[in-house]
């Protein structure tokens, strides 16, 4: 039986015109069946039947209290967890959910060019790109580094654009456990020509494949 997924585009904040995009690159990239939802009552009942859950550049506040304690449970007990890119900008009312993603989106410089470099090509995620790859997106800086709760895969070059205020550690990709679930998240995809790119899509399908627990913790 093919992989089940959940993908959830709620948005009660902005919201990027790359979610369709984005929902079809999920549902063409591997073997999966996809259930896309924007209702927060698919968190109050039983996800057992989902070997992950992707929260595709949500925003704001996309959960009732229940499905919190729902989500929350999910992962504790083994679920795989996927954000991308305004996905950080999600739930800042809910402290777990910050500790769960990893870190909170700050802000972006303008829509550009710039340069991702990989750190770890031991990774579903990353294995397939080259150490330096040139990409465009908004390049996003977040409220904390999550470098000491989480194993990074890539970072940002702020040298290679405008703009951009962590420094020399910037992190734009990286993964980490959460009690017995996996959590991988990815900065990049907010334009919906990056969810035609074959390397971003392999790269997507890469971090969903190690948060549904296959390959190297």
């Amino acid at each position: 039986m093919p992989a089940r997924l959940l993908v959830y585009t709620r948005t009660t904040d902005y919201r990027h015109e790359s979610i369709q995009a984005g929902v079809e690159a999920v549902r063409t990239a591997g073997d999966f069946e996809v259930d896309h939802t924007e209702d927060p009552g698919a968190f109050e009942r039983p996800l057992d039947a989902y070997s992950a859950v992707v929260f595709l550049s949500t925003s704001g506040e996309v959960l009732t209290p229940a499905g919190r304690e729902r989500l929350a449970a999910y992962v504790e007990s083994g679920g795989g967890f996927v954000g991308v890119h305004a996905a950080a900008c999600t739930e800042y009312d809910w402290p777990y959910y910050g500790d769960l993603l990893g870190a909170r989106f700050e802000r972006h410089p303008e829509y550009q060019p710039g340069k991702v470099v990989v750190e770890d090509r031991d990774h579903p995620a990353t294995r397939h790109l080259p150490a330096v790859w040139d990409f465009v997106d908004e390049w996003y800086d977040f409220r904390a580094n999550p470098r000491k709760a989480a194993r990074v895969l890539a970072r940002a070059d702020e040298s290679s654009y405008e703009g951009g205020r962590m420094g020399a550690d910037h992190p734009l990709v990286w993964c980490r456990a959460q009690g017995a679930g996996r959590v991988f998240y990815t900065a990049l995809g907010h334009a919906a020509e990056a969810y035609e790119d074959p390397d971003f899509r392999a790269h997507l399908l890469g971090g969903i494949t190690w948060a549904r627990n296959q390959g190297a913790l």
